[in-house]
């Protein structure tokens, strides 16, 4: 499994706007694509987000960023040209805690 975050850095102006866009377009977008298996979206403040991707395997995320990535990096460009500013990295999880953390 790998992990591709997006980090968002949002304008106030346009942190309602891009929320909303990502919600209803651009990760609805991403999941018709069948690369990943599941995809999270996080704020931390109301002007910085969070996507995370999880990818079954490398060959599932070099798919998407072949196939998709272009596309829907423009799509999502041309609807915000300014204001927000993006980091992208590729995590490869080392160990996992959870389902045995409720016991």
């Amino acid at each position: 499994m790998l992990l591709y975050e997006v980090t968002l850095h949002v304008d106030p102006a346009l942190a309602a706007a891009v929320e909303v866009h990502m919600r209803r377009e651009h990760i609805p977008d991403i999941v018709a694509t069948g690369c990943f298996q599941r995809i999270s979206f996080d704020r931390a403040v109301s002007t910085l987000y969070r996507t995370s991707y999880e990818a079954k395997d490398e060959a599932d995320l070099d798919r998407y960023l072949r196939q998709h990535a272009p596309r829907l990096r423009a799509a999502f460009q041309a609807h915000f040209p300014t204001g927000v500013t993006l980091t992208r990295e590729t995590w490869t999880p080392l160990e996992r805690w959870g389902d045995a953390l409720a016991r």
